[in-house]
């Protein structure tokens, strides 16, 4: 059985506990799930889109059996509200961040609404989405970045590669989480450009990841920055042989504005 559920990132932190886990214990209510079914699911506002497939590998664990998710929930009050009753475990099989997967293509192909409750898939819909798991796209990485598929003890991640490796999510949740505009300068494209900069950024990783050992997690929140292609050369352009930092660069543009202003 296929299916698709929903995922609200005001709640929980989907995106970090699948990093870290590889797994999500989740809430089975009252929806008849068999162990081997797949599940799509669909993450709401602001993302409005699908991004992870995943597999269900047990069911009916009650809360004893399952780990403590706490850390993951934003909303602590849910989550108290959230213990007991059962759960199933559901393995990532894959993620990935493409506007092909938003509610409004969705909408073109069958999905009647914005996905609330559990919903079965069959027929165009789920044909659809499975061809787009299976059919890699760089719609988010408009800084020249090329697709490739990479397998992981056995989640199978849709990852891309530009300078160094990056997560197609981690991306998204970095831009949702600081918004679409220069971290460094503050420009922002769409209010530049109008519709035709709606949605481009670059994406800065603080520390870069041949620095960091392959067992590293990313922290969307912590570890990536959106900025503007100028602001992104300007961070990998060593200076005295190491590149700038953030708050760096921040002192170079404010302390170059000033000399401009007393000139």
């Amino acid at each position: 059985m296929n299916w698709l559920i929903s995922a609200d990132s005001k709640v929980y932190d989907h995106a970090s506990s699948f990093e870290h886990h590889g797994h999500i214990d989740w809430k089975q209510n009252r929806t008849k799930y068999s162990v081997g079914d797949t599940v799509y699911i669909y993450c709401t506002s602001p993302a409005k889109r699908i991004r992870y497939k995943g597999r269900i590998n047990t069911i009916d664990l009650d809360f004893s059996q399952i780990r403590d998710d706490k850390e993951y929930w934003i909303d602590q009050k849910k989550y108290e509200e959230a213990k007991g009753g059962f759960y199933f475990r559901l393995n990532l099989i894959e993620q990935i961040d493409t506007e092909a997967l938003s509610l409004e293509n969705l909408l073109e192909h069958e999905l009647k609404a914005a996905p609330q409750g559990p919903k079965k898939l069959h027929g165009e819909l789920l044909s659809y989405i499975e061809r787009e798991f299976t059919s890699p796209s760089d719609d988010f990485f408009p800084d020249g970045s090329i697709p490739k598929t990479e397998a992981t003890e056995g989640i199978r991640k849709r990852v891309y590669v530009n300078k160094y490796e990056r997560s197609s999510i981690a991306r998204a949740m970095c831009i949702e989480h600081h918004k679409c505009r220069c971290g460094v300068c503050g420009f922002d494209f769409e209010k530049e450009y109008g519709k035709l900069g709606r949605g481009f950024i670059h994406v800065h990783h603080v520390t870069p990841i041949h620095k960091i050992g392959k067992e590293y997690k990313i922290d969307y929140k912590n570890d990536l920055i959106p900025v503007c292609p100028n602001c992104h050369a300007m961070l990998h352009r060593k200076v005295d042989g190491k590149e700038l930092t953030v708050e760096e660069l921040k002192e170079v543009i404010k302390s170059n504005q000033s000399v401009v202003d007393n000139a």
